[in-house]
């Protein structure tokens, strides 16, 4: 008799319960728009629309007649939400343009401020600038309290910022802060993300206007050279609890795998201080980052894990832990509000989680009445609570796609479940489907905004993972909860939970890995909006594909080719890589990256590039699963920074690098990944030879004994390879110094006409040409970055190039180069 209100959310039919309820829907899509434009308007502007949406709804409340008294009430309820919005977003607007903060950040004075941590800190994404990386940063949210200028001047406030951290010591002194950078930029880093939120610190910092994405923050507090925070306030009680808890669960994933360690907190609680960058960037590329914040999910598998089956919950035959323990319904509700309560300070009560309670709580509640139809005007009521709340989340992407997400769960999920199980699609895989494809479906033109991408992947990678959030989440909570009273008991349970954890990450990591996994796609709102209508064409074929199997097994088969994309088949359709290729050329932007083929599906690297994603691009495209050797010339992030890349999902023998450790932060940037994968991690010796079947290469710098390097680009790892009758000089980065010193060293000797020149330097005007004229090439490369603020590569150089009788390709125009060798010489392909 209760089979209706027992099943799952999707597995009913979608007519059984009526229209929907939209009521709410009006006004909470009111209020968010209207919070969304006034956050940034003229308080004047605020007002009066607020005061003027007020005097236009007493009207329609005050009328007795009861002829169309439903269509008053709703103009009416939108009135108001539009008038309350509006205030709202005024007051908290103009709280960022009010005290003495805004005025001295457009001044970009230097103060003296007590600031109060609000949220967790986290690390900055680095960043390549040239040939260095951007210096660590920690990011802070957090409100000034009390702000006192270089003059003397000091007042209280309680002005939200944004504290940036610059944990690489800028400014700092040395004799204060010694041992290497790297050890230095780590033990900064440490003590400032160990603070807890409602923690009081003085800073001395620069401020600076806040930028346009910033919302929320009135200004940017830029701290360089602080040690550790000067603390002038403990948190609270309950964060220090809090805190406890979190640490425990870090200590209790300590000896854990990688992934596992550092993708477990990130599930249960939010806390990614672990997660690896490539890590970050598969979860972006197959649409599961959401994964990595606390979400509605997390919560509704709590309760779920209380109540049982949620349509159940107010019946008999009831299940979960609370009627087996005996509790009665009451007491079960009132646990799982100190549970919900528990989870908010747990995983820390900013915005985000709040709002992730929030749509998790209401949710549940909806369900636990037996009827879909009451959720929807559950959803609008927390939207419309929350942005009255806090109006900056109505520009908030995380809460837009967290709304879409959960729309898509109530609306369409539902239908596409019931469509699919008609033909005969098991149920359990017709509602993941469904939910997968619905959330992607209305979140992809959103995801397009901030990425210009679309993951082709999304659906199948959210289907593989969905199993394995469950329990990874129940486990590790328990060990969350296990730690501060028996650590053994954590650390069994958090071994439980690192494998359905390592399962995840491995699913993101091999849908990233997919060389067709993702397509570029136009930015912005044009992009978002050309998507939209895709989406809405390709479900309305997909519909009626429905009816014909054997043209969905073939669009299916079609699809799986067009991610995997086998390198015979892509070989076959495009041309590239070419047949016989024998030295390859990546476009990794202002950087170099470059492949010596060494036989089927194996290379030698030479350098990585900028960026991880790009360089594993590359090699993909050229079929490379084995690596013997990667050589690193020197140690400039525009070398080295992309060798995560090469090491993904590829079998790799050793790295080979230059024995000049500088930069210092890059060069144990390049020791710890080596660590990682359990590669050995040698220095090239000038003389040093290798062979790997028609592939040969002689070290012909950096000499040693010899002259001190000027900088890293003069001990740059110089290779003579020589490779089915093709000889090749790469000279990294070497400059003038170090090309007048190799014409004179002893194995100068080996130099004389090559067929392919790797330009020094991206081609920078700064080269000795008599070393250019010596070796005569017939074809010289340039990787060079497009629009590079640089002027690489340089006319001169170009110039004496081209002079030499040297035809001069460069990735920014060409793309991708492959050089094939023959008869005449060596020919190149593009990609």
């Amino acid at each position: 008799m209760h089979s209706a209100s027992g099943t799952r959310l999707g597995a009913a039919h979608p007519r059984q319960e009526g229209p929907v309820d939209l009521r709410l829907a009006a006004p909470a899509l009111a209020a968010w728009g209207t919070a969304a434009v006034a956050l940034h308007a003229s308080p004047g502007w605020t007002a009066g629309i607020a005061a003027g949406c007020l005097l236009a709804a007493v009207p329609l409340l005050a009328r007795r007649r009861r002829e169309a008294a439903r269509t008053r009430a709703s103009a009416a309820g939108v009135l108001l939400a539009v008038a309350a919005a509006a205030a709202a977003a005024g007051l908290h607007g103009a709280d960022l343009r009010r005290g003495p903060v805004p005025e001295l950040a457009g001044r970009f004075a230097t103060v003296t401020a007590d600031v109060e941590i609000r949220g967790d800190p986290r690390t900055a994404r680095p960043r390549i600038r040239g040939d260095h990386a951007a210096p660590p940063a920690v990011l802070i949210e957090g409100e000034v309290r009390r702000v006192r200028a270089e003059d003397g001047k000091e007042a209280t406030t309680r002005t939200p910022v944004l504290l940036i951290v610059d944990t690489g010591g800028r400014g700092e002194s040395k004799a204060a802060a010694p041992g290497p950078a790297p050890e230095r930029a780590a033990r900064r880093g440490s003590a400032w993300l160990g603070l807890l939120p409602t923690t009081r610190v003085r800073v001395v910092a620069r401020l600076a206007p806040a930028l346009s994405g910033e919302g929320g923050v009135a200004a940017v507090l830029r701290v360089w050279g602080e040690e550790t925070p000067r603390v002038v306030g403990g948190p609270s009680m309950p964060q220090r609890w809090a805190g406890r808890l979190r640490e425990g669960l870090r200590t209790a994933t300590e000896a854990l795998p990688g992934d596992a360690r550092a993708l477990l907190p990130a599930l249960v609680v939010g806390d990614t201080s672990r997660i690896a960058p490539d890590l970050d960037e598969a979860f972006r590329h197959t649409d599961l980052a959401h994964t990595l914040a606390v979400s509605g999910s997390n919560l509704t598998i709590l309760l779920a894990l209380l109540i049982g089956p949620p349509g159940l919950a107010q019946h008999v035959e009831r299940r979960g832990l609370a009627p087996r323990l005996g509790l009665p319904l009451r007491t079960t509700g009132l646990l799982g509000g100190v549970l919900t309560l528990g989870f908010v300070l747990v995983c820390r009560p900013d915005p985000s989680v709040l709002r992730a309670a929030a749509c998790g709580a209401v949710v549940l509640l909806a369900l636990a009445t037996g009827r879909r139809r009451s959720l929807i005007p559950a959803l609008a009521a927390a939207v419309l609570l929350l942005v009255l709340c806090d109006p900056w989340l109505a520009i908030s992407y995380g809460f837009v796609l967290s709304v879409l997400a959960t729309g898509a769960l109530l609306t369409l999920a539902p239908r596409w479940s019931e469509a699919l199980r008609r033909r005969r699609v098991p149920p359990r895989l017709a509602e993941a489907l469904a939910a997968a494809a619905a959330a992607q479906a209305l979140c992809a033109p959103v995801v397009v905004l901030l990425s210009a991408r679309v993951s082709l992947v999304a659906v199948p990678c959210n289907l593989l993972a969905e199993a394995a959030v469950a329990p990874a989440t129940v486990l590790g909570f328990a060990a969350l909860a296990a730690a501060p009273v028996a650590m053994p008991v954590a650390k069994v349970l958090a071994w439980c939970a690192s494998w359905p954890a390592a399962w995840i990450a491995w699913v993101a990591r091999t849908g990233a890995a997919q060389p067709g996994g993702g397509v570029g796609w136009p930015a912005g709102w044009t992009g978002a909006l050309l998507l939209a209508a895709v989406t809405v064409v390709v479900v309305a074929v997909g519909r009626r594909m429905l009816r014909h199997p054997w043209a969905c097994a073939v669009c299916g088969v079609l699809l799986l080719l067009l991610v995997v994309q086998p390198p015979p088949l892509t070989r076959l359709i495009t041309g590239w890589p070419p047949p016989g290729w024998r030295y390859a050329m990546c476009d990794v932007g202002q950087g170099d990256a470059s492949v010596l083929a060494a036989g089927d599906g194996t290379g030698v690297v030479v350098d990585a590039g900028p960026d991880p994603d790009l360089a594993d691009r590359c090699l993909r495209a050229l079929g490379i699963t084995r690596v013997p050797l990667v050589v690193l010339t020197h140690f400039h992030a525009d070398h080295v920074a992309g060798l995560p890349g090469v090491l993904r999902g590829r079998s790799v023998g050793a790295i080979e690098t230059t024995d000049f450790e500088e930069p210092a932060d890059e060069a144990e940037f390049v020791r710890r990944e080596a660590a990682r994968r359990h590669l050995p991690l040698t220095h090239a010796v000038a003389g040093e030879r290798g062979t790997i079947g028609e592939l040969s290469w002689e070290v012909l710098w950096p000499q040693r004994p010899g002259p001190v390097p000027d900088g890293p680009n003069d001990a740059s790892v110089t290779l003579l390879v020589r490779s089915a009758g093709l000889r090749l000089l790469l000279l990294g980065d070497l400059e003038p110094p170090a090309q007048r010193e190799l014409l004179e060293s002893p194995l100068s000797a080996a130099l004389g006409r090559v067929d392919v020149l790797k330009v020094a330097h991206h081609g920078s005007a700064y080269q000795d040409f008599a070393l250019i004229r010596r070796v005569a090439p017939r074809l010289a490369l340039i990787s060079v970055g497009a629009d590079n603020p640089y002027g690489h590569p340089a006319v001169g150089t170009v110039a004496a190039l081209r002079a030499g009788g040297a035809t001069v390709l460069r990735t920014d125009r060409d793309g991708a180069l492959a050089v094939v060798g023959g008869r005449g010489g060596p020919a190149v392909a593009r990609d």
